[in-house]
């Protein structure tokens, strides 16, 4: 009987060729903020058939996609989960080890929070804000940049309290940190003339100073466990912290989130896009190993089940926001299609 210990000479061998692997539990990897969600359908999954409940490890989006592009064999990773979409960097990669077949199928969205502890004032921030106060260089007024001189929020606005800007996040290899860049820094960013300008004639400068974080103390690496940081926003009311929404759903008694431009982070508002820090969350197939890793087409089959994400399903109990009936209609028969990814 093979397994995920089978000597390292067979872990870049075709899968294809190889025998079911009885016995085999499925090896799923990736996003934090997934990770709720793959946890609960791999629970599902054991129970209500007869395949071993697959094993699910938070590693981060890009901790995850590293340990799925590394070849194709028993000791790699069959399914890959992400919040964010995968680079065509990361493609390249599996390509070159022999990962040349992936399908991608979205499972719904999720809104990135700013949160602090409902022992602490609610804040009203705007993506604007969010740049001014955690971007590693700002518009000088004159052309130029410099270091971000802010220390409190008050430094940033006026109308927001005077404590320490303290925001507890994940690490680069977090897809949510991936996606905070992007939305919330970037959508502050653009909103100075001067930068937009900027973007018109050097995209990679432009890139750089929006969504480049500071790292002077005023955002402190939280790592991948987003309930640490919950638990240390309860700890400490003077700080924010930035995690998935599914996170604020669960611990809703203990912390609550802040509006971003007017918007708080709720479900409605998060499905028809009207908050402006949200975003697609993925799970990725590597299709060689479909039929030779058991169970793996009954459980994209599970996954893309109406009663598991859909707008009733089990998942939107644990904070999912479900796509638009026909968007979960398309991804379903392309997941059991194992439809190749398109970039």
């Amino acid at each position: 009987m093979f397994s995920k210990t089978t000597a390292l000479s067979l872990a870049l061998c075709s899968v294809a060729a190889l025998p079911a692997l009885a016995g085999e539990q499925i090896s799923i990897v990736g996003s934090s903020t997934v990770f709720p969600f793959a946890t609960t359908v791999a629970e599902h999954f054991g129970k209500n058939t007869d395949f071993a409940t697959p094993v699910v490890e938070a590693t981060g989006t890009g901790g995850g996609f590293k340990l799925f592009c590394a070849g194709a064999g028993p000791d790699t990773p069959d399914f890959a989960t992400a919040s964010r979409r995968i680079k065509g960097s990361e493609v390249a990669t599996c390509a070159e080890n022999g990962v040349d077949e992936i399908t991608e199928i979205k499972i719904g969205y999720d809104g990135i929070v700013i949160a602090n502890s409902r022992a602490a004032q609610p804040m009203q921030l705007t993506l604007r804000d969010l740049y001014v106060a955690l971007a590693r260089d700002l518009p000088d007024g004159q052309g130029g940049t410099m270091p971000n001189p802010n220390r409190t929020w008050a430094d940033v606005n006026p109308d927001l309290p005077a404590l320490r800007i303290e925001v507890m996040g994940p690490p680069p290899t977090s897809g949510t940190r991936d996606a905070f860049a992007e939305l919330a820094l970037e959508g502050g960013c653009t909103t100075f003339e001067e930068i937009r300008a900027l973007k018109a004639r050097d995209e990679q400068a432009y890139r750089v100073l929006c969504q480049t974080i500071r790292e002077d103390g005023a955002w402190i690496e939280a790592g991948e466990n987003d309930n640490l940081i919950v638990q240390k926003l309860v700890a400490n009311p003077d700080a924010l912290g930035v995690f998935g929404f599914s996170f604020l759903e669960e611990n809703s008694d203990r912390i609550q989130g802040a509006t971003v431009d007017g918007v708080a982070p709720e479900f409605d508002a998060i499905a028809d896009g009207t908050y402006p820090v949200s975003r697609s969350l993925y799970l990725y197939v590597k299709n060689a190993h479909v039929g030779a890793v058991p169970g793996m087409r009954a459980f994209i089959a599970e996954f893309t089940d109406e009663d598991t994400w859909g707008d009733y399903g089990y998942l939107t109990d644990k904070g999912l926001i479900p796509m638009g009936e026909d968007e979960r209609a398309q991804f379903a028969q392309d997941a059991r299609a194992l439809k190749p990814l398109e970039m």
